[in-house]
């Protein structure tokens, strides 16, 4: 399992590309937040990795940049997350 500071790394790195991408876009901060229905204060949050966001915040800031939810997640490489834990064997969990 991640710990915090591997959640915190992955959050940063979105709001970066998030950042980037608006700014490539043109668009203020508040004028993207208006856009995309969020709070100014959040999606600034969101922008300094403060925050981890849903997937459906995901996929309506990627609405809001006309672009996939993809381009905005950073390359699992660009990333230091733990190596997945091996599962039980068959890869079923305990307790099936």
């Amino acid at each position: 399992m991640t710990n915090e500071a591997d959640m915190e790394k992955l959050a940063v790195a979105i709001g970066q590309n998030i950042r980037e991408k608006r700014r490539a876009n043109g668009l203020s901060q508040d004028r993207f937040a208006l856009v995309a229905g969020i709070d100014r204060s959040y999606m600034g949050r969101i922008e300094r990795g403060e925050v981890s966001i849903t997937i459906e915040k995901l996929y309506r800031i990627a609405a809001a940049l006309h672009c996939e939810p993809t381009t905005l997640l950073p390359r699992m490489s660009s990333v230091s997350l733990p190596a997945p834990q091996e599962s039980n064997r068959g890869g079923r969990s305990q307790g099936r």
